[in-house]
C-alpha cells in the first residue's frame, strides 16, 4: 500500500521533502499547504498534487502522514493537532524553542499513540552513517573524542535569526544530535563560548555567529563543535571520531569529486554551496526511514525525545556562554 503524505510549508525545506516523497515508490504526495498560496500552488504543480488547508488535511482520512516544514513557532501546535487526528508526523527541528513546551507536546503525542519523527537529517547522510558504522563495528575501539565542524557559507538574514531561536537552537542543534549519535553516551556537561565576528547586526539581534562548544559525558568522553556563519570556501561539514584503536573521519563532499594536477599544484572543485545539495541523499534516506516506521509500526528515530535532548544541550550551551562556566545538562532539562 502506498502511503499518502501532506507537506505543510512550501519553502525550501518543504520542496526538498516533497521531492523525496515523490521519489519514494512507497509514498505519494497528496497535498501541500502553505499560507503563501502561490508557493503552495507552485510546489503542487511540480508534483501533481492538491493545494489544501491545514483543516482539510486534518479531516482527510486518506492522508496517512504529514511533513511539518512550517515556522518553528507553529511546530508544537501542529504536532499536537495531527497526533490527535491519528496521523504519523515528521517535523523539522526543533519541536519548539521552549523545553517546557516540547515536554508538553511530547506528552500529547504519547497519550495519542501517534508516531513522531524529528528531522535530524545528518544521521542519514551516507558518509556520517559510515562513520557510525565503523564505530559500531569496533574499527576504532572505544570512542574517546569526537570533533564536529559545521560552517555555513554565509549568514542568514537577521529577520530569520530573530525568529529561529539563534545559532545554538537552529544550527548547532544538528551538531548536538550528531555528537550523541557518535559518542553513544549522553553528554552531561557543556562548556561554550561565542562571538559576533561575521555581522554586527546579528549581535544587535541578540545572537552570535561564531560558536565553540565542548560536550562531556559521565565517563569522560568529549566532543568539540566548531560553528561559523561564514565559510568563504563553501559549506564546511566534517566529523571525526577518535578511539582507543584509531580514528575515523568523514571529509567535506563536493558535487564533483576530482583532483587536477598542474604546475601550480593540486586543485579540487568547490564544496557544495549549502545544505539543499550537500544533504540531498540524507533527506531522501530520512523520508524513506519515516515511511518504514509507518509501514512496519516501528519506533521513530530520531524521536521526539531526541529533539528534546538536543534542545536541552542548546539551552545548556547558551547558559554556559552567558555565565562563563561549565553547565550540567541537568540544570536545564
Amino acid at each position: 500500500m502506498t502511503l499518502k503524505f501532506a507537506v505543510l510549508g512550501a519553502g525550501r525545506i518543504g520542496k526538498v521533502h516533497a521531492r523525496a516523497i515523490a521519489a519514494n515508490p512507497d509514498a505519494s504526495l497528496a497535498a501541500v499547504a502553505d499560507s503563501a498560496v502561490e508557493a503552495a500552488e507552485a510546489l503542487a504543480n511540480t508534483h501533481g498534487c492538491a493545494v489544501s488547508t491545514i483543516d482539510e488535511i486534518e479531516a482527510d482520512n486518506t492522508i496517512d502522514a504529514v511533513i511539518i516544514c512550517t515556522p518553528t513557532s507553529t511546530h508544537a501546535d501542529l504536532i499536537e493537532r495531527f497526533a490527535k487526528a491519528g496521523k504519523a508526523i515528521f517535523c523539522e527541528k526543533p519541536v519548539d524553542l521552549s523545553l517546557a513546551r516540547v515536554k508538553a507536546c511530547l506528552g500529547v503525542v504519547k497519550a495519542s499513540g501517534a508516531k513522531l519523527m524529528v528531522g535530524f537529517n545528518r544521521r542519514f547522510d551516507p558518509h556520517f552513517r559510515a562513520v557510525r558504522q565503523a564505530i559500531d563495528d569496533g574499527a576504532i575501539g572505544d570512542v574517546e573524542m569526537v570533533q564536529i565542524v559545521s560552517r555555513d557559507p554565509g549568514a542568514p538574514p537577521v529577520s530569520y535569526i530573530q525568529t529561529s531561536g539563534g545559532i545554538l537552537r537552529d544550527m548547532t542543534i544538528h551538531d548536538f544530535d550528531m555528537a550523541r549519535f557518535l559518542l553513544r553516551e549522553e553528554p552531561t556537561h557543556v562548556f561554550a563560548t561565542a562571538s559576533v565576528l561575521v555581522d554586527a547586526e546579528i549581535g544587535k539581534a541578540g545572537d552570535f555567529d561564531s560558536v565553540s562548544v565542548i560536550l562531556m559525558t559521565e565517563s569522560g568522553k568529549h566532543c568539540s563543535i566548531s560553528n561559523s556563519r561564514r565559510a568563504a570556501y563553501g559549506y564546511d561539514q566534517r566529523i571525526e571520531a577518535h578511539g582507543s584503536n584509531g580514528a575515523v573521519r568523514a571529509e567535506n563532499q563536493r558535487p564533483v569529486s576530482i583532483e587536477v594536477a598542474g604546475r601550480l599544484g593540486y586543485t579540487r572543485p568547490p564544496l557544495h554551496d549549502f545544505f539543499m545539495t550537500r544533504y540531498l541523499d540524507a533527506y531522501a534516506a530520512e523520508i524513506a526511514a519515516f515511511v518504514d516506521v509507518i509501514r512496519n509500526d516501528a519506533a521513530p528515530s530520531p524521536s521526539g525525545e531526541d529533539g528534546l535532548i538536543a534542545l536541552a544541550l542548546a539551552d545548556a550551551a547558551l547558559k554556559s556562554i552567558k555565565e562563563g562556566r561549565l553547565v550540567a545538562v541537568s540544570e536545564v532539562l
